[in-house]
């Protein structure tokens, strides 16, 4: 799936940008590969270059190499902005790899645009660009996406609800969470839910008390009602948020041993 993904990047930039003759595809990413969100983003982009390697081993694309070149944006819009126009204007990336925050998403996006440079979002949420009617130069490999979530979600909500339902939201500060919890908030109303709350998280980095945002989203989720169960925000009944989180955080590295899988291990037929 991956290698069909990047085959079909790759193909529109030979359209795109017939002018560039290279030995190699140069395929250029910034991500956060450094700062509080790198633990999420850093592994990934590991699992991204292993794959390459393989598919250079295995004779490249379209008998050429694929030459990944890395550029770490901490997660900050200016440097995302700024290693883009670098790796189109210097590196002569024939596509470029968004894999970080959402607030990189519009820079990066004004920058490849401006370049008519295809765009690959290969470790974050899907923007809604990506999807019908898409951006014919915006590409995404991710399984979750903007809106299509929260419609899922609130369609289970309604689905095993017994009963009138109060609903918070909490999202991160940045701007793809926002607008998706917005969006969220006016859907349930639609729906025949009554939202609550809406409880904002610091970005990562930002310093906060220890579990100072697990009680942010208990605020958000004080009076949501669902099968009759309400959740309030007492000291014991954080302390059980906090074990239950505990457990869910557990799990992840099945959940990064997964993705490395689907990356590395991905058989494409």
């Amino acid at each position: 799936m991956l290698k069909r993904t990047l085959l079909g990047a790759i193909a529109v930039c030979t359209v795109a940008v017939p002018a560039i003759a290279q030995d190699a595809y140069v395929v250029g990413l910034t991500g956060a590969l450094t700062g509080p969100p790198s633990s999420t983003y850093a592994p990934a982009v590991d699992a991204l270059r292993i794959y390459i390697d393989r598919v250079n081993a295995g004779g490249g694309v379209n008998g050429k190499k694929i030459q990944l070149i890395l550029e770490d944006d901490g997660a900050q819009p200016s440097k995302a902005a700024a290693n883009t126009k670098k790796l189109i204007t210097q590196d002569n990336a024939v596509l470029v790899i968004n894999a970080s925050l959402s607030s990189t998403y519009a820079p990066m996006i004004a920058e490849t645009k401006a370049a008519g440079v295809p765009l690959l979002f290969a470790s974050g949420v899907c923007p809604q660009s990506v999807y019908p009617p898409a951006d014919p130069l915006q590409f995404c490999t991710t399984g979750y996406a903007s809106h299509f979530d929260s419609q899922a979600t609130l369609d289970f909500v309604k689905a095993t609800a017994k009963g009138p339902v109060k609903i918070g939201f909490a999202a991160m500060a940045i701007p793809l969470s926002r607008g998706e919890m917005d969006y969220a908030q006016d859907l349930s109303k639609t729906m025949g839910m009554t939202p609550v709350d809406e409880q904002v998280i610091p970005p990562p980095g930002e310093a906060r008390p220890d579990w100072w945002w697990i009680q942010s989203v208990a605020r958000a989720l004080n009076t949501a009602v669902l099968e009759g169960r309400v959740l309030d925000t007492e000291l014991g009944a954080v302390d059980d948020f906090r074990r239950e989180l505990r457990a869910h955080l557990a799990g992840l590295g099945e959940a990064f041993a997964g993705n490395h899988a689907y990356w590395v291990g991905l058989d494409d037929g």
